[in-house]
């Protein structure tokens, strides 16, 4: 018979599987890490803005010339004179491990000037609870005839693959979850 200490433990490895199902972001997508053009200067915080950052992602900066997180006043001014990390390897990926807003300015100030920099806000971790499917419409009056397979459709493919990772670590936390109380409960 499994001890309160097992079962706590089987809890709390669940719980922190949820936390670090991160997700993997592209930085400017296709485009990457570059100056955008005259007429797109707040293209990466428009990007950043479209997205969900939580503690655990990650940030694949892919370019060539420099990346650096900076502070509030740095991101504002453009100033990379006293930085908290600078990466110049040219295919960086940086961990968003706390809440709160992260500064990324590129390291030429005239780069930097010319919109190349970003702010990020992370938020507390993602939670997806277990989706419970719901008993299929029976109706006796009325046979059901599955659809056909389609021919000639190839394997789907998805863009944002990150989000399904995530899900499934959450949904086998779940189940180590349910395991482990489900042994607590045997327990005399």
């Amino acid at each position: 018979m499994p001890s309160s200490f097992t079962c706590l433990a089987i809890v709390f490895i669940a719980c922190a599987m949820t936390i670090v199902a991160g997700k993997e972001y592209q930085v400017g997508g296709a485009v990457g890490w570059r100056i955008p053009a005259a007429n797109e200067t707040e293209l990466y915080n428009v990007w950043a803005s479209r997205r969900r950052f939580h503690i655990g992602d990650t940030l694949r900066f892919r370019y060539t010339d420099s990346v650096v997180i900076v502070e509030k006043y740095g991101f504002f001014h453009c100033d990379a004179s006293q930085p908290i990390v600078y990466y110049n390897t040219g295919d960086t990926l940086v961990n968003l491990d706390k809440l709160g807003a992260f500064y990324f300015i590129s390291g030429s100030e005239q780069r930097c000037n010319k919109g190349q920099k970003m702010i990020v806000n992370v938020t507390a971790a993602r939670y997806h609870p277990p989706t419970i499917a719901s008993a299929p419409n029976y109706d006796p009056y009325h046979d059901a005839v599955a659809p056909a397979p389609s021919q000639g459709s190839g394997p789907s493919t998805s863009l944002d693959t990150g989000l399904a990772v995530s899900v499934s670590a959450s949904t086998m936390a779940y189940v180590v979850a349910l395991a482990g109380l489900g042994l607590c409960l045997v327990q005399p």
